[in-house]
């Protein structure tokens, strides 16, 4: 009898681990399959569609010189120069994101759990899987779901080589980090985090050499990775005057500017705007906010571990806080933006976790009330969405939209002429021309770019201009019917898609006057209708 207690205690630990492990994996699933959801459904935004078309090119070295025209890192681009050989569907160049993103949700539940070990982790877990800006992130050719991933790896290897006394481990923390600084520029924020956070760990344990110089080693190489890109990506980006014209632009209100308001003022009305943007509203957000500033004093008021190889709470509270004071200076000083944009999303990877600290220490009176209000709080963020960020809704980014449209593009007579804007062109570039209908890395841009596009020809507008504008357009229409010896009455055909139009109800107006009746067929971020040329 003794004997077949013995054999069946490790089969009852086995079911009881596998328990566990129930609920996360359900969640990991769920958010992945939002995830996968979201890239089949939606057509490419026009930032997507520009990442595609630099990836159309023969070498690796003409690749990297393309992805010099964007404002990140190259190892978006060359990674989808080769993953677009097996196939350049939407989904298909989407499903890199997918799995990034979902791993990172994996690794940071993994993580947690190692330096916490209590109910922290789900929690956690629950939050980066289905906060709906993170969803969405995950399932866009866009280089924040592999800034993410590395970013969370370089911290779970960071811990295990400090645990398991393990070399090899932190050296692979020091690869991951470099890939993250080789996919966003926010990682350097990251490196200087968690090269904050090693410094403390390693102050707090019994010192081992090894493990030290394996760490140095890593850290020489994500140094590399910053040398590369200062000494020939950023010259790039700050020749075109990049980072000044996004600060005057759609991240305004993400970097301050002396005289328009207080530092205090732009400090704690951004910081309320990240906590929104984690959750694409408004009330969420702001609870979001308290409980992860609760989170904090927990962590700062607890005891130190048990183990001395797990990270204690102070330490854990530096980690969560520094990210955002840093990003915060970086804000004041207009060095990197920080607000309610996707360009914060690499601090969910430190409000997260403290939030699920916060609810973990929660003790009400049913323990099923904590997972009610994580699902409720959810729940409101998907029924009664409120976005910051350049945003598309789900029921006007529906891919049969863009189907429709192009099918009516492509029923137009031979020759016609097509009109469009920057973002108009970039879309049309990928459904309709197939080839590149918009200016990109040519410098300095023309007014207009003339390409062939199938049996039509496309005039694109200049990026800088990016799109129509009720207040110019009669003399861009102008210009380019002088450009292009447009004759007076003859048809063209205007084409805008995008993020959004601009003063929508005074260009339907203006367009009006030209015989253009905007048709919304195609949802609200896409219209396409007949102009005729004015008379000289």
């Amino acid at each position: 009898m003794l004997q077949a207690e013995r054999e069946s205690a490790p089969s009852i630990q086995s079911i009881a681990r596998g328990r566990r492990f129930l609920l996360p994996l359900a969640l990991l699933a769920l958010g992945f399959g939002l995830r996968v959801a979201n890239a089949a459904h939606r057509f490419l935004n026009a930032d997507e569609a520009l990442h595609y078309l630099l990836t159309l090119h023969g070498t690796l070295g003409r690749t990297y010189q393309a992805s010099l025209a964007v404002n990140h890192p190259p190892l978006l681009i060359i990674a989808l120069h080769y993953w677009g050989r097996l196939g350049h569907s939407e989904f298909s160049l989407r499903l890199p994101s997918v799995f990034a993103g979902t791993l990172f949700c994996w690794i940071m539940f993994c993580w947690l759990r190692r330096v916490r070990g209590d109910s922290s982790a789900p929690i956690s877990l629950a939050l980066l899987s289905l906060a709906p800006p993170l969803v969405l992130i995950s399932a866009e050719i866009r280089q924040y779901a592999f800034l993410l991933l590395f970013s969370a790896a370089a911290l779970y290897f960071l811990d295990r080589s400090i645990e398991e006394h393990s070399p090899v481990a932190a050296l692979l923390s020091g690869f991951a980090l470099s890939l993250a600084l080789l996919s966003h520029f926010a990682a350097l924020i990251v490196a200087l985090t968690l090269g904050i956070y090693a410094l403390l760990r390693f102050a707090s344990n019994a010192f081992e050499w090894p493990v030290f110089f394996a760490w140095l080693a890593g850290q020489s190489c994500a140094l590399g990775a910053v040398i590369f890109l200062f000494a020939y990506n950023w010259p790039a980006i700050k020749a075109r005057n990049a980072p000044q014209a996004v600060a005057s632009s759609y991240l305004r209100r993400s970097v301050f500017w002396p005289g328009e308001e207080s530092p205090w003022t732009f400090v704690g009305r951004n910081t309320i705007r990240v906590f929104h943007y984690f959750f694409d509203q408004g009330a969420v957000g702001a609870l979001a906010l308290v409980v992860f500033l609760c989170g904090i004093v927990i962590l700062i008021r607890a005891r130190h571990p048990v183990s001395t190889r797990q990270p204690s709470s102070r330490q854990l509270a530096v980690l969560f806080l520094l990210p955002f004071v840093v990003n915060t200076i970086t804000g004041l000083l207009r060095l990197y933006p920080y607000g309610g944009s996707r360009h914060n999303v690499y601090l969910a990877i430190f409000a997260m976790p403290a939030i699920a600290v916060a609810v973990a220490e929660w003790r009400p009176r049913r323990k099923w009330w904590k997972s009610l209000a994580v699902a409720v709080a959810l729940t409101v963020c998907y029924l009664f969405p409120h976005p910051q960020d350049e945003y598309i809704r789900w029921r006007s980014q529906d891919r049969r939209l863009m189907t429709g449209a192009v099918r009516a593009l492509s029923a137009l007579p031979a020759n016609s002429t097509i009109f469009t804007d920057d973002q108009g062109g970039l879309l049309l570039s990928y459904y309709l021309c197939h080839s590149r209908a918009v200016q990109i890395e040519q410098r300095p841009y023309q007014p207009f770019l003339e390409a062939g596009c199938g049996d039509y020809r496309v005039i694109s507008l200049d990026p800088n201009l990016w799109i129509f504008k009720a207040e110019t357009f009669a003399d861009t229409l102008r210009r380019a019917q002088r450009t292009y010896d447009l004759p007076p009455g003859s048809p063209i055909w205007l084409f805008q898609a995008g993020w959004y139009v601009d003063q929508e109800s005074a260009l339907s107006q203006k367009l009006s006057d030209y015989g253009c009746l905007p048709s919304h067929d195609f949802g609200k971020n896409m219209f396409f209708c007949r102009l005729t040329v004015p008379g000289s």
